[in-house]
């Protein structure tokens, strides 16, 4: 794996770890290499990891098997495939944005269940690197207004040191509400 995993993501993944009567299950969109998925995965989450590459789902779940870890992964085009329904206990999406998998991500959730969101803004083209699609890239608030019925546990969109680099992202964590 080449990323290291974000630390606002790591983060909230140990603060939304708790002991649990059932095997609590996660879901890493996008998971790419795994960087996430292995966090999850570390944290005792039943995880499971979605992406295009069937190379990047491969690699994904060899370097859970090499710590003794299990993710299952699949790989899907989620251009068209729908997410599992009322299936996960928290997502994780980081730097992946497709805004007509919202519905279907937020679906995928139990009641109860959270999402950790981390992406890009438009505020990153100006900083001269990443992504510079508006496709690619949230609008000011925008993350925030598509979990606006839901408990937001956390929001902010900032410009942030990540390496040696500046990226603008939104970061949410959202909970979806028990009533529905």
């Amino acid at each position: 794996m080449s990323a290291s995993p974000s630390s606002f993501v790591t983060e909230w993944i140990s603060t939304l770890t708790v002991p649990a009567s059932r095997p609590q299950k996660a879901l890493d969109v996008a998971m790419g290499r795994g960087r996430h998925a292995l966090v999850l995965a570390r944290h005792g989450f039943q995880t499971f990891g979605v992406d295009m590459s069937r190379d990047a789902v491969k690699d994904a779940m060899d370097a859970a098997a090499r710590e003794g870890l299990r993710i299952r992964g699949w790989c899907a085009d989620l251009t068209v495939a729908r997410l599992p329904t009322r299936v996960f206990d928290l997502v994780v999406v980081t730097r992946y944005l497709q805004r007509d998998l919202f519905p279907s991500l937020k679906e995928s959730l139990r009641a109860g269940g959270c999402v950790i969101y981390e992406t890009f803004t438009v505020a990153q083209r100006e900083l001269g690197t990443g992504p510079t699609s508006p496709d690619h890239l949230l609008r000011p608030s925008e993350l925030l207004m598509v979990f606006d019925e839901w408990d937001v546990m956390f929001y902010d969109e900032r410009v942030d040191v990540e390496g040696d680099r500046l990226v603008a992202v939104a970061r949410l964590v959202a909970q979806r509400p028990f009533r529905s």
